[in-house]
């Protein structure tokens, strides 16, 4: 379908919470030009109100079903708890509604690929909110690793720790960090960005060997503090270290590859080239402790990081005008079967090849879903529920 104003999507926000009314922010203040929001859906009465506060105009809903119904919109963002992404794409789906999925895609692969297979013959525009695509960092390592001109990846090393969470943070919402209301902890809610910009910049791996701790830092009850080791199809190998304990934390995204090593480190992007690919060097060097002369630059970007504000002008660019979208919905699945795969290597304690079994994984959660503390929560992720479950 079109939008109905050839110059603006008529949005609607399910969902009204951290992400929300982020979002909303972003459309009030002008960032997003060929966007209006036009109505909101969300359980919660003071969300609603708030909706109201900032767009006086706004239609408001207590389910996502009557705002989906309601006529009054072309797009739809998924702003709600993890659980909830696909059941709200697919509603869209089914509708003729663009849609924009916010992070991650779902909690287990089994319910994304279904989500996915559905998307096929969906006829609409699907995007999920990987803004982390926009940063200027992240695209040129992408266009530095995937030109050729440095061979093969040798090595990929992330420790993302900068994602340092207080206890209040967990405190702030029941369904936060528990196995019924949000699957998993900083793999599942902090992560993904990383997740996904590590396999679109460096390719799927193909085994996953994890170390998981859960509630080591917090009074909770999923993982937040994680190391992985994975390897890749061609042999290389790589590890991710990240937790939501560490204060202060880092950002170190090293690449290592046959000709030169690309360094993001905080916001400098360095590039240190051999001058001759270490596979030659070693071939024909005769100097027991040689190494292969090199240089090191800071490479410089264009600068550009629009963030989510980049990713929802694409959004609306590929409604109006069929141009590209940041990233596909579809893609949310590849970062998400690396964030499964470490938690199955870590509850079986054994390296898992990917792809994996997708229902010993859905088996697995299932048992830490029974005993969540949240338990409440268990029968409104898995029975058929009317509404929205709420903003994030």
């Amino acid at each position: 379908m079109s939008a109905l104003n050839s110059s603006k999507v008529r949005l609607g926000i399910i969902g009204v919470g951290n992400m929300g009314s982020g979002h909303i922010a972003n459309i009030l203040a002008g960032r997003c030009p060929e966007i209006e929001v036009t109505a909101v859906a969300d359980i919660n009465p003071a969300r609603l109100d708030y909706a109201r506060s900032k767009i006086p105009e706004v239609a408001v809903f207590n389910t996502a079903e009557e705002m989906l119904d309601s006529g009054l919109i072309d797009a739809a963002i998924v702003a709600v708890p993890h659980y909830f992404h696909p059941k709200y794409v697919l509603e869209c789906f089914k509708r003729g509604i663009h849609v924009m999925s916010e992070k991650p895609a779902g909690v287990y692969t089994k319910q994304v690929r279904e989500m996915n297979e559905a998307a096929k013959s969906a006829g609409v525009v699907f995007g999920m909110m990987f803004n982390q695509r926009t940063d200027c960092l992240y695209r040129k390592m992408r266009e530095l690793v995937q030109s050729g001109k440095y061979g093969n990846i040798r090595r990929t090393s992330w420790i993302i720790t900068n994602w340092y969470r207080p206890q209040a943070y967990y405190d702030s919402g029941a369904w936060r960090a528990t196995w019924s209301g949000e699957g998993g902890g900083v793999l599942l809610n902090q992560c993904p960005h990383n997740l996904d910009l590590w396999q679109w910049i460096c390719g799927m791996p193909s085994k996953v060997h994890t170390h998981m701790y859960f509630g080591k830092w917090h009074d909770i009850e999923v993982e937040d503090d994680v190391t992985t080791f994975v390897e890749y199809p061609n042999g290389a190998t790589g590890t991710f270290i990240t937790s939501t304990g560490d204060a202060p934390g880092s950002n170190r995204f090293e690449i290592t590859m046959d000709g030169a090593r690309i360094l993001a480190d905080g916001r400098k992007l360095l590039l240190t080239e051999l001058e001759m690919p270490e596979p030659e060097f070693s071939r024909t060097n005769k100097s027991a402790f040689a190494a292969p002369p090199s240089k090191t630059i800071e490479v410089e970007t264009d600068g550009r990081n629009e963030q989510h504000s980049g990713v929802l002008n694409a959004f609306a660019a590929a409604i109006l005008r069929g141009e590209p979208l940041v990233a596909d919905g579809t893609e949310g699945i590849n970062g998400l079967t690396i964030s499964n795969a470490m938690h199955l290597s870590a509850w079986l304690g054994r390296e898992v090849e990917i792809p994996f079994d997708e229902e010993l994984y859905y088996s697995e959660l299932m048992k830490r879903v029974k005993t969540s503390r949240r338990k409440d929560d268990v029968q409104a992720v898995f029975s058929d529920t009317s509404g929205t479950y709420g903003g994030v």
